[in-house]
């Protein structure tokens, strides 16, 4: 069995070298293992909690899938897409939703780093915090489990997430699985050999700290420009340098084999200046992506082709999710409704029994009870008013049992409601031919009460 591996790229920027070492370029390894199962996604629904422009998010959608496409990610062998192409996500976000405790949510480390910031700020608590924020581990377990992820690759600042993704998929099966369970319960993947790469400033690279070096965007030029900002101590050409403590030697080391890595080392600790370690640096990088840069500058060139790549994408991933959010949606109770049978025609058969209602000479409200062929089998005692020669036609049509009502009374039949004779049948040519037709009587009164 192949595992699956599940791995969001948030679409608020654009790609620098440590999401190249710490995400993408691992992640496209990875997808090459025969043994795995990989989806890749883009997390534009995600990035709306972060990014209020518009044309920034596109931007930056075009971006990143041109940035994996250009690294090596190859989509015949990968599901990739964008989340938002898949409307089966918000939909499994909403069931998950409804089963979501409050009080999970309020641990969230980013909703609790945000209202401590606010208390500090003695601001009110929730200032400027969106359901979107406060959600968003739900959003996050509805990308995962939709497709019953074994494994998601992960930072360790996100490790809770996919503890409370496992704890909504547990509560969800509790509640509508019927005492199984419905979802594969993920795994966080932490690879202790992916680099952190430090940033201009020697702080980790992040877009937060404005202290990052661009993947592709910019061009050779930029790579340059950005390396030679990097901060460096004051030791003069000629003076042992410390790798150890040089952002320099951190980020070559990334980039390079254990060969180039030792020999760079060598070159610091002999006194290389910084200058020329910025240019070794630069030509190390640059042998790497030079080439993804201009694979990447031809698919930016060609939006289309990006969107068919996408929209296959999509297609793969919803020919999975369709399937099983329709089983989700029923164990919940949204399937459709499947249309009744139509009921079976009754089969033309003459005349049924039947009552039969008149006034007699008298002026008494009296009743007939007429067999299917029309044989009179029962003619009832006189009432006051149709309305107690009816109640005792209902009656009638009601006995669960005609036998217990009925008794042969010399060569004819009484019927008795409460003790008191209700109704009597003819004269019969004898015995026989009473019984006969008590037979018949009930029957018949037997299917009235069955109908």
């Amino acid at each position: 069995m192949r595992t699956r591996i599940l791995t969001g790229i948030t679409t608020t920027g654009t790609p620098h070298l440590g999401n190249y070492v710490g995400a993408i370029r691992p992640a496209v390894q990875a997808s090459r293992n025969e043994g795995n199962d990989a989806f890749f996604f883009m997390a534009d629904y995600h990035a709306l909690i972060k990014c209020e422009d518009p044309a920034r998010l596109q931007r930056s959608r075009l971006q990143i899938a041109a940035t994996w496409l250009a690294a090596g990610l190859d989509p015949q062998r990968v599901t990739f897409y964008r989340q938002s192409d898949l409307p089966e996500i918000p939909q499994l976000c909403w069931l998950l939703t409804c089963v979501t405790a409050k009080g999970l949510m309020n641990r969230a480390h980013a909703y609790k780093a945000a209202v401590d910031q606010n208390v500090a700020e003695n601001e009110d608590p929730d200032a400027g915090i969106t359901m979107g924020l406060f959600s968003y581990p739900v959003l996050m377990a509805a990308d995962i489990l939709l497709f019953n992820a074994h494994r998601v690759p992960v930072g360790r600042d996100q490790i809770q997430h996919i503890e409370m993704a496992r704890d909504i998929a547990q509560r969800f099966s509790h509640l509508y699985g019927g005492g199984r369970e419905l979802f594969v319960l993920p795994e966080a993947q932490i690879d202790e050999s992916v680099a952190t790469l430090p940033g201009l400033d020697g702080r980790k690279m992040s877009k937060s700290y404005n202290n990052t070096i661009p993947l592709f965007e910019g061009g050779s030029k930029h790579l340059r420009d950005a390396i030679g900002r990097i901060v460096t101590d004051s030791r003069l050409p000629g003076e042992p340098k410390d790798p150890d403590n040089s952002q320099l030697y951190t980020i070559y080391r990334a980039f390079a084999s254990d060969a180039e890595a030792a020999a760079f080392r060598r070159s610091l600790e002999e006194g290389m200046g910084w200058g020329d370690a910025k240019q070794a640096l630069y030509e190390r990088i640059e042998r790497e992506i030079g080439p993804m840069r201009e694979r990447y500058e031809s698919l930016i060139a060609r939006p289309a082709e990006i969107e068919d790549i996408l929209q296959e994408g999509a297609r793969k991933a919803r020919a999975i999710a369709g399937p099983f959010l329709a089983e989700l949606r029923a164990a919940v109770g949204l399937d459709a409704v499947q249309p009744a049978a139509a009921p079976a025609a009754k089969k033309k058969a003459g005349k049924q029994a039947r009552f039969v209602s008149f006034r007699d000479d008298g002026g008494s409200f009296r009743f007939r009870f007429l067999a299917a062929d029309g044989q009179d089998l029962l003619l009832s005692e006189p009432y006051a008013d149709a309305q107690s020669a009816g109640a005792a036609i209902k009656r009638l049509r009601g006995l669960a049992d005609p036998a217990e009502a009925l008794r042969a009374d010399g060569d004819s039949y009484a019927l008795f409601l409460d003790g008191a004779k209700a109704a009597h049948g003819p004269d019969f040519a004898g015995a026989a031919a009473r019984d006969d037709a008590l037979a018949k009587l009930i029957a018949e009164l037997r299917a009235l009460a069955a109908e």
